[in-house]
């Protein structure tokens, strides 16, 4: 047996190392381009240019730091393609084709997902499928939602907010009035928008939890738990608000509710809302983080 021979029995196949010496990436590559660059400038833009889904933008480095981290991990895997995953990509094309006939950016943009979900099981296999699972997931999070999905969740976002906001400043011994999603302050009437319903907030705060649950070192019911508890934090933030709105408008009038003062407020609800996620980490360490020291001495 030759030297050569006796190298290629003991080197592990490695996916990574195998694209090195196939060309076989570059018609992925192409592929992926030519179906999907027009809708992934597109959904680009939409990042810039929608509010909702600003943090949009923070996802691409967030998911090639994810992979980064994970080089040695997708170095070490055995490839195991799957044919399963030409079903996936047939799947993917009927959802884009789909999207496109019916005009709905949103599974078009889902079916991306899905696709790239396919040719990691075409080409290297479950175990590959399921160490990218997360940074899918933190793709699928930045997609914007149909738009009758957004009405949807908006309006109930809006009522929370406008009576919540309505509590706040009853309890600051303002006056108001609330008549669905309308507060009628003494001297001025605010109108809680879709701007205001909190829905920009509560997407961002959502997927910054769910980065941030990834990481901690507790059981997966404890970081699920975790991330479920931005919905609140980010509704009450949103609340707080409004509220804070009303009370400037109340005092300095309407132009102190709107302009710059309305932008920043919002800048300054989301910092104070991720402030208390930060806080929420340090509580969780401090109380679980000598019970999962103690799994693993026990180990």
């Amino acid at each position: 047996m030759s030297t050569v021979a006796v190298r290629a029995a003991e080197e592990p196949f490695s996916f990574v190392a195998e694209l090195k010496r196939s060309p076989g990436w570059i018609l992925v590559i192409l592929s992926a381009a030519v179906l999907y660059a027009q809708m992934l400038g597109a959904l680009a833009v939409e990042w810039w240019q929608n509010p909702d889904y600003s943090h949009g933008l923070l996802v691409p480095f967030a998911v090639a730091y994810l992979l980064y981290e994970k080089r040695n991990v997708f170095a070490s895997l055995p490839v195991q393609p799957s044919w399963f995953g030409l079903v996936v990509i047939a799947g993917s094309q009927v959802i884009n084709l789909v999207g496109f006939l019916g005009a709905e950016f949103f599974l078009q943009r889902f079916s991306f997902i899905v696709f790239v979900g396919g040719l990691l099981l075409y080409l290297a296999g479950w175990r590959y499928l399921w160490e990218s699972a997360f940074a899918l997931l933190l793709f699928a999070l930045a997609i914007p939602l149909p738009v009758i999905v957004f009405n949807l969740v908006a309006l109930p976002l809006q009522l929370i907010a406008s009576s919540w906001a309505e509590s706040f400043l009853r309890a600051c011994q303002i006056p108001v009035f609330r008549e669905g999603n309308i507060l009628i302050l003494p001297q001025q009437t605010l109108n809680v928008t879709e701007a205001c319903s909190g829905i920009r907030s509560l997407m961002s705060l959502i997927s910054l939890g769910v980065m941030l649950g990834y990481f901690l070192p507790f059981k997966f019911w404890v970081r699920a738990l975790f991330v479920v508890t931005t919905i609140p934090i980010a509704l009450v933030a949103n609340a707080f608000r409004v509220g804070g709105t009303g009370i400037l408008a109340q005092s300095f009038g309407e132009r102190a509710a709107q302009g710059f003062f309305h932008t920043f407020s919002g800048w300054l609800v989301f910092v104070f809302a991720f402030s208390v996620l930060l806080l929420e980490v340090t509580v969780l360490q401090k109380l679980l983080g000598k019970t999962v020291k103690g799994e693993k001495n026990e180990a």
